[in-house]
């Protein structure tokens, strides 16, 4: 790496095709907020010469956020694809949100993606949550390589976060995360601080200026050389160990000088099976330059070392029915089978839907099977429809550019793709197959939401199933018990986007109001009522009584209705609609508007009239009974306890223990997990835990992640019910 000429695409921004799946990569930039992923990808666009200018298109946007919502919130909120073309390879760059909200976007990346690239601040170091993606890499064996940024800051320091980087990345073998160049500096400033102008090559041993512009190459002098050497033999000596050639290391310990070449075809090798992770140093281009600060290496490190889609196997396929299907690892004349990864829309084109092609190719204006199966968590029904291409095309910025097809191993924006939804599965019209899906995160923060006028509720239900079409993280709830619209979100950004998308892409106002739980009711113990409903208005009249004793039951029971009527008392036509009566008036709630839930209800005695009586007089009269019973007796609030499970690191497991109890909630125990975490489980009231998925990233700096499934329905504390009863008042 280092030695060789590059060609560039010539006209900046022109479409970038591929024929054949070798002359692919797909890579996804991984990083916390902030690392600078998203000025990365426009320095690597820059030096591709994809861009004018420094992150520039022809229109002035930028090649990576031009979402105007990433442009006011002054972050990346979704995934953009940036195709480059360096040494005749087209490089398919997949920037994702740092933002733990946008982890969805995230998931998808990985998904499209087969090798990743890890942006690590030299400022900030490495957080939690990078870490935990690292390790999901680890388990799939994603081949990973480490970019430090920000080495402009005061004190950064590149040699502390390569140590930084062992130790965070390296548990396994920290002589496997090594630097393939040192930073060069210039002289000290003013300030005391000497920048970063250029780079030394450890197995090529050259320098690589930038300080123009534009990366020049010379020898070093000879004082220079003991600098390098330390750093130089480390790398060598952790390429060798894990060589595929076993007598490699024999020949090096026995004083051998193994040839540069070897060692780059071996680091190659090494980095594309997921054995040796590089760690580069990279900086954005001054303005007016044409190449930043490490970009020629990185895209050098990318084309030659990461693996071509033929060497990443593909997800499991089977046919629609469940028969499992082998595929070749993107084979262009294989059977066509492609993935939606992302859709969004677009306010010229319509819908728009980011296609990785796993087999076979695509072409504009073919009829394809869409299938989504197993996608019912994410808010999805199964589906199966066939729809036709429409326009294929690269981004560009905002703009689209026009491609003739996609090859398999590729990544392609497919146009008017109307029922296809992130996560479908693109095959051919006589031969459907479905990939299985990936695994998202489920969505654990309520939004309540209503329609702000009329003309934005008729609006409502096609935004937010649009909203739920292009976003698999968020979870569309219709609320039979509390009548409330639910939107589940990740967190309070995730959830501020969807009102922003609302708003600005489907002219929906809606109003956020306070979350309700499902509350139930229950008798607190035996209680007696009498139904009478007798009325007289001319012609028939309305005649029924009925008395009822009504019991608690355990928790789950439900409602029981047992008939001890003797002797004839209630006709037996009408005991099924005095059944119907409580039924209903249980549904509708005895004291706070809650159903009721959990008691027995016993008939024992009434009164019928030959003429006069009627279902729906019982069914009065029933419902009339239930009533009067639950105004003599005591009556419980049951508030929805959910059993969570907490994955913590070590250090932060006593303050989320802490926190559960002061939740009102019960620990059942803890369990030590690989990775210095602890999986703590408990049971606390729903009522407790709405913003949970908010408070427990501040607990834990981001680092923990928890789950919930309902558990019952248990009785509230009296202090607690009354101060919600209080809330209700006011509110109405």
């Amino acid at each position: 790496m280092g030695d060789k000429a590059h060609t560039h695409p010539g006209a900046a921004g022109r479409a970038v095709a591929a024929d054949h799946p070798a002359s692919v990569r797909n890579v996804v930039l991984v990083g916390h907020s902030g690392s600078g992923k998203t000025t990365l990808v426009e320095a690597l666009a820059l030096t591709a010469g994809a861009v004018n200018r420094a992150g520039r298109v022809e229109d002035g946007g930028t090649v990576s956020d031009h979402d105007d919502i990433e442009h006011r919130q002054q972050r990346s909120v979704q995934l953009s694809l940036v195709p480059v073309e360096w040494d005749g390879i087209k490089i398919n760059l997949l920037d994702t949100p740092g933002y733990a909200d946008f982890v969805g976007e995230l998931r998808a990346g990985l998904r499209a993606a087969d090798a990743a690239l890890f942006v690590v601040s030299a400022s900030d170091g490495v957080d939690g949550s990078t870490r935990m993606v690292w390790e999901e890499c680890a388990a799939v064996g994603m081949p990973r390589a480490i970019v430090v940024t920000h080495l402009e800051a005061a004190r950064a320091d590149f040699e502390e976060m390569t140590r930084v980087c062992a130790e965070a990345f390296g548990a396994d073998d920290p002589d496997a995360v090594l630097p393939l160049y040192l930073p060069l500096r210039g002289p000290q400033g003013p300030d005391g601080h000497a920048p970063v102008t250029g780079l030394t090559g450890l197995l090529s041993q050259k320098l690589y200026d930038y300080s123009t512009g534009e990366r020049k190459e010379s020898e070093p002098g000879e004082d220079e050389l003991p600098r390098i050497e330390e750093a130089r033999n480390r790398l060598i000596e952790g390429i060798i160990a894990e060589s595929e050639d076993e007598t490699l290391m024999d020949r090096y310990l026995g004083g051998e000088r193994i040839d540069v070449k070897t060692l780059i075809q071996d680091l190659e090798r090494a980095v594309a099976r997921g054995a040796f992770f590089p760690v580069l140093a990279a900086a954005p281009a001054a303005e007016g330059a044409r190449q930043g600060l490490g970009t020629v290496e990185l895209l050098e490190l990318v084309t030659g070392g990461f693996p071509t889609p033929l060497e990443r196997e593909a997800p499991r396929v089977t046919t629609v029915d469940g028969a499992p299907r082998a595929l070749k690892p993107s084979d262009p004349d294989g059977p066509l089978v492609a993935e939606v990864v992302k859709t969004a829309s677009d306010p010229y084109v319509g819908r728009v839907s980011l296609v990785r092609v796993f087999s076979g190719r695509l072409r504009p204006d073919e009829t394809v099977h869409v299938s989504g199966h197993g996608l019912a968590d994410r808010g999805h029904e199964d589906h199966d429809v066939d729809e036709r291409v429409g326009a294929l095309s690269t981004p560009f910025g905002k703009q689209q550019r026009p491609v003739t097809h996609a090859v398999a191993g590729d990544l392609v924006c497919v146009a008017k793709l109307n029922r296809a939804e992130t996560g479908d599965t693109l095959s051919a019209k006589d031969d459907p197959l479905l990939m299985e899906p990936w695994e998202m995160p489920d969505p654990l923060l309520p939004l309540a939401i209503q329609a702000h006028s009329k003309a934005d509720e008729d609006k409502l239900s096609q935004g937010l199933s649009r909203l739920a079409a292009e976003d698999p993280t968020m979870r569309l709830e219709q609320n039979q018990d509390t009548h409330q619209v639910v939107l589940w979100c990740l967190g309070e950004a995730h959830a501020d986007v969807a009102l922003e998308r609302l708003r600005s892409r489907y002219g929906v106002q809606v109003d956020v109001v306070p979350h309700r739980v499902s509350l139930r009711e229950t008798f607190a113990g035996r209680s007696a009522g009498r139904g009478r409903h007798v009325k007289q208005s001319g012609g028939h009249g309305q005649y029924a009584i009925c008395e009822i004793e009504v019991e608690p039951l355990p928790g789950g029971s439900g409602i029981e209705f047992v008939d001890k009527v003797v002797g004839g008392a209630v006709p037996r036509q009408f005991i099924p609609s005095v059944e119907k009566g409580v039924r209903a008036q249980a549904a509708k709630g005895v004291a706070a508007g809650h159903p009721l839930i959990d008691v027995r209800v016993t008939l024992l005695d009434g009164k019928a009239h030959s003429v006069d009586s009627s279902d729906a007089a019982f069914q009065t009269a029933g419902a009339l009974a239930l009533r009067e019973a639950a105004a003599d007796a005591k009556i419980h609030l049951l508030e929805p306890v959910a059993e969570v499970s907490v994955l913590v690191g070590d250090d932060y497991v006593g303050a989320v223990m802490s926190d559960l109890s002061g939740r009102r909630g019960r620990v059942l125990g803890t369990e030590q997990t690989a990775g210095g975490r602890t999986l703590v489980r408990a049971e606390v009231p729903e009522i407790e835990i709405g913003r949970y998925a908010v408070d427990l990233r501040s607990l834990s700096h981001g680092t923990a992640r928890f789950d919930r499934r309902y558990a019952r329905h248990e009785p509230m504390p009296p202090q607690v019910a009354e101060r919600l009863r209080q809330q209700e008042r006011e509110a109405s």
